[in-house]
């Protein structure tokens, strides 16, 4: 529409200003504002139109991101109180690559304190609800961007997700999320201040209300960053497929021992069920051989020792104490985290060859199948529990689960540096979102990608929560 001079760039980002002072009260997502550059920002973009020009495929295009992004001038914390002060002096690669395509920036969005938990509260902006129900969560480490998102505050956004924080919150909200392979988009000013490495196992990516959308912002930044973009570039594969009949479709509804509520669980299946109406090959067999527990153990291994590790101990210490109680043969995911933390090197790098030979597993087959859907998480959008995360319960169906059983459905992708798009499959019998995601090969972004926008045709997409419909 601003293309076609339907719209100004002007008239949507003060309508998306309008959206957020009328409706953020209530959700929080939003808890940086700079209304006052976006607008200078738009009036530039509509000026630059009036001259014939465009400045690239998200021309005049107002969006939120994450505060964990730099963007120069605005507070950059993590939701950390001694980095309260902490201004961004320059745009983080993907904010300078977004602008490039045209974007400006409303303001950041909330997140957990460190982007560690599926809920997102901290002691500087405080606790973001979720737009279903506002005594839920909206998931973490990306809640304040799917929050947003879902109340029609913001065009598009841009996330994290080393334990599911793209995907889980995509979930909770009910929009689109897409976890890239891993090293496609450069991380570069995302994350802790000063941190010049690049983390393992975490990606960044879109976040958005629908699949096309998603594969727009994510041309938009993928490619290699300033200290590789001599020596490679990236081209990404085609998508797979373009239609549903010629899919192949392998679907994973549940694996003892990790819990998943039955109504998760039967999502998974009625998405097979309605994809093979449509003729689309599946199977609800089909696996990589990988032994899932082995799988868990080698991701909870690495998550902790290459993300976690990075906390400070003020972090771990309500842990510590409860870890301290365990027996010395427990292998529940808490003990695994918990030992990881003090992970020798020989012992990551064990992990390391695990995850490579895993990799390979995969590898063969997506030979044969074109993508695996499953859950996201084993429950939808829980109630807001800011307890110690290790005295958290989780209820599933009838039963309570601890907050670190659940870390198996976004492993699944993470540890073999594999894409997965999340994307909204309809509500659950209590009015909210159940996500699902489509995990493919290294380097199937679009296919993913693809596969959820496909989907959409049978499950109707993206819904606007019934609060934030005006």
């Amino acid at each position: 529409m601003i293309r076609r001079k339907e719209l100004s760039s002007v008239e949507l980002t003060r309508y998306y200003i309008g959206r957020i002072e009328r409706f953020d009260a209530a959700l929080n997502a939003v808890v940086v504002r700079d209304f006052e550059r976006a607008l200078e920002a738009a009036r530039a973009s509509d000026r630059l139109l009036a001259q014939g020009k465009r400045s690239g495929p998200l021309h005049g295009l107002p969006m939120t991101i994450k505060e964990s992004f730099d963007v120069e001038g605005l507070p950059t914390t993590l939701g950390v109180p001694e980095q309260r002060d902490n201004i961004a002096r320059s745009d983080a690669e993907v904010v300078r690559r977004l602008k490039a395509a045209g974007a400006h920036f409303l303001g950041k969005t909330n997140v957990p304190l460190r982007l560690a938990d599926w809920q997102t509260y901290n002691d500087i902006y405080g606790t973001t609800n979720n737009p279903w129900d506002t005594g839920r969560s909206p998931g973490g480490s990306s809640g304040g961007s799917a929050a947003a998102l879902a109340a029609g505050l913001t065009a598009l956004e841009f996330g994290s997700d080393v334990g599911g924080s793209i995907r889980n919150p995509s979930h909770f909200c009910g929009t689109y999320g897409h976890k890239p392979t891993y090293g496609i988009v450069p991380a570069t000013g995302h994350g802790p201040r000063g941190v010049l490495t690049a983390q393992d196992l975490n990606v960044v990516g879109p976040l958005a209300r629908s699949a096309a959308d998603l594969e727009l912002a994510l041309d938009a930044v993928a490619g290699p960053d300033a200290s590789q973009s001599p020596a490679w570039k990236l081209a990404l594969p085609a998508a797979r497929v373009r239609r549903l009949r010629d899919l192949r479709v392998a679907i994973w509804p549940g694996e003892p021992g990790v819990p998943t509520s039955a109504e998760v669980s039967s999502r998974v299946q009625e998405a097979g069920a309605a994809l093979a109406r449509a003729g689309v090959t599946v199977s609800d067999v089909a696996r990589p051989e990988v032994p899932a527990t082995e799988l868990l153990d080698t991701y909870l291994n690495l998550l902790a020792s290459s993300g976690l590790a990075n906390l400070p101990d003020d972090f771990y210490r309500g842990n510590q104490r409860f870890a301290a109680e365990l027996d010395p043969a427990d292998q529940s995911p808490l003990a695994v985290l918990s030992r990881a933390r003090v992970l020798d090197h020989r012992s990551w790098a064990d992990h390391d060859e695990a995850r490579a030979r895993y990799r390979l597993r995969w590898r063969a087959f997506f030979e044969d199948w074109d993508v695996m859907l499953c859950p996201v998480h084993g429950t939808t959008a829980f109630v807001h529990d800011q307890r110690p995360k290790h005295r958290r319960v989780v209820p599933v169906d009838a039963g309570p689960t601890s907050h670190y059983d659940h870390y198996f459905w976004v492993g699944l992708a993470t540890l073999p540096y594999l894409p997965s798009t999340a994307f909204p499959s309809g509500l659950s019998s209590q009015g909210l979102p159940i996500g699902l995601q489509a995990i493919g090969p290294e380097y199937g972004d679009r296919t993913t990608i693809a596969v959820a926008r496909l989907v959409a045709q049978e499950f109707g997409g993206f819904q606007v929560p019934s609060g934030f419909r005006a």
